[in-house]
């Protein structure tokens, strides 16, 4: 062949691939939020690396998102390093985004993980509801980050976040783009290959028709079928015990464990505030009852203990976290302001005849897939907040009476993207006063709850719900913020509280109509009970 026809050949071929490149992005990039930013992300390094299928965009797409975060978290160290004299609170909040930075580069390591083996080791189910939770937890990661750094009495923190802003922002977008690819990748899939979408399960001998899934031993199978709970170590005040304080206990815990570890908390009141790190994986504490075992902390907003997160009583971040029988317990009273008695971080993590005890923001379901059963929780503005993925149910909602000026709000979910996964969903509870503001209800205005993000989104089906509730039933958060973009809805709930006809106008407010709707908020359809919550030993309700 000719020199001059060789050249035209190999440049011809290298168009078409590029051509072809370039339409497997854009087809990629289509169904995101920012498809500038996706298509910018790609294409400094299409020419290098071999994009064939949209799998190979996304993949693309996490690396360089890495190297964004990574970027993140250098400024981050760089601010910490030259400003050594700042405010406890400033200091703490820097602090916790240089972690939020490495938690969001260790779920997105993970993110590779999975895409690597996509789609032949795991039903395409587990593979997008997995997928969908880790990047749902990492643009919530920039949130968190953000919002340690917006008190109003904080003159250097905000100066801090105006050095941070625009990094964590472009990160938070790119993690955005990411998470609409792979719920489309994922949906698609789902849709045309329903043959790889099957949970292999086991049944155990005795069980009649219960179906484990296939990576439950044998042996905790018949723990759980049983309801034998045999503690590793136990805590009591009396000295008694392998240790005097719950800290300790999960100290004493492996890390990234494949077995659960039971910590036995005999009856007592525990005072400290307890961390169970990301990297202690399946602790399960185990007490003596509501009101007999008790950890009890007061860190507040209020008294500068730091940001809200850093109030928790109890902080529950590592993976399969389980507890039952105890209460969690933030005493810092109505004037603390933001004062946690329980933050869940712990994806896949269960809750069992647990109460969670406080005021303003008593529990914080922070992210990833939560479970509450027979539950009580009590409180008074903003008291279960959070952008988890997480449903209630059988539960005890007791609003407190608050401060002075102040209005109750039951649910404050921040939802903040509308690909993402997350929701709060109170089904089969009951919503109502709590001793002390039941004789003076009438003084304090109770709402069911306010958008504290642009896509907050809350679900309250068969509950019962009490005339505590304003006939409004939601208030708005600022103006008319979030107002067309939020998702509330109510579903045949019961009670003199349950009335819809007077609820505010919102666009984005309704009555559920049907079943159809409702069922996408159900344990097996929400956080998908049936993959993990068998595991737990704890009942729950799969279905409406």
């Amino acid at each position: 062949m000719p020199l001059l026809l060789l050249v035209a050949s190999l440049l011809l071929t290298s168009l078409n691939h590029g051509a072809s490149d370039s339409n497997i992005v854009d087809s990629a990039c289509i169904n995101t939020l920012y498809p500038d930013i996706c298509h910018s992300t790609v294409v400094s390094d299409i020419n290098q690396n071999m994009i064939e299928t949209k799998k190979d965009v996304i993949e693309l797409t996490v690396n360089k998102t890495k190297d964004t975060i990574q970027a993140n978290f250098n400024h981050i160290s760089n601010l910490i390093t030259s400003n050594t004299n700042l405010p406890k609170r400033a200091k703490m909040a820097l602090h916790d985004c240089l972690d939020i930075e490495v938690d969001t580069l260790e779920q997105l390591d993970v993110v590779i993980h999975y895409l690597s083996e996509y789609p032949t080791k795991r039903p395409l189910q587990q593979y997008a509801d997995d997928l969908k939770t880790i990047m749902s937890t990492t643009i919530t990661n920039k949130e968190t980050c953000l919002d340690g750094f917006s008190y109003h009495d904080d003159v250097a923190g905000k100066r801090l976040r105006n050095l941070i802003i625009k990094g964590q922002e472009h990160g938070a977008k790119m993690c955005s783009n990411v998470l609409a690819m792979i719920k489309n990748m994922t949906d698609t899939d789902i849709a045309n290959n329903p043959e790889l979408n099957n949970i292999p399960r086991r049944r155990l001998k005795g069980e009649n028709d219960i179906m484990w899934p296939s990576w439950v031993s044998a042996g905790d199978r018949k723990l759980l079928w049983f309801g034998l709970v045999i503690p590793n170590v136990v805590v009591s005040k009396d000295g008694k015990g392998n240790y005097t304080t719950v800290a300790a206990a999960v100290e004493a815990a492996p890390t990234k464990s494949s077995k659960r570890f039971v910590i036995k908390i005999t009856a007592g009141k525990y005072k400290e505030n307890v961390l169970i790190p990301r990297n202690k994986h399946n602790i399960m504490f185990v007490g003596d009852g509501i009101g007999k075992t008790i950890i009890t902390g007061s860190k507040n907003v209020a008294a500068k203990d730091g940001t809200t997160q850093n109030t928790a009583t109890v902080a529950a971040m590592g993976e399969r976290f389980l507890a039952r029988d105890i209460t969690f317990e933030n005493t810092a009273g109505p004037s603390g302001e933001q004062a946690v008695a329980l933050r869940v971080g712990s994806d896949l993590s269960a809750f069992y005849k647990c109460s969670m005890e406080g005021y303003q923001d008593t529990l914080y379901v922070h992210y990833n897939r939560q479970f509450f059963i027979k539950c009580v929780v009590t409180g008074t503005v903003d008291f279960i907040f959070g952008n988890a993925a997480v449903v209630f149910q059988f539960c005890d909602i007791m609003v407190r009476k608050p401060g002075r000026n102040q209005r109750n709000m039951v649910t404050a979910q921040g939802r903040t993207d509308i690909n993402m996964d997350t929701g709060i969903v109170i089904q089969k509870c009951t919503i109502h006063a709590a001793p002390d503001l039941k004789p003076v209800q009438g003084n304090f205005s109770t709402y069911l709850g306010r958008p504290w993000k642009k896509f907050s989104r809350t679900v309250i089906m068969r509950s019962t719900i009490s005339e505590v509730i304003k006939k409004e039933g939601w208030f708005p958060w600022d103006g008319d913020f979030a107002l067309d973009t939020l998702y509330y809805r109510e579903y045949q709930n019961s009670g003199p509280g349950s009335d819809t006809s007077k609820r505010v106008k919102w666009k984005g407010w309704g009555v559920m109509k049907n079943s159809t709707e409702a069922r996408s908020f159900t344990v097996a359809r929400f956080i998908n009970g049936w993959g993990w919550l068998l595991f737990t030993g704890f009942p729950f309700w799969p279905g409406l």
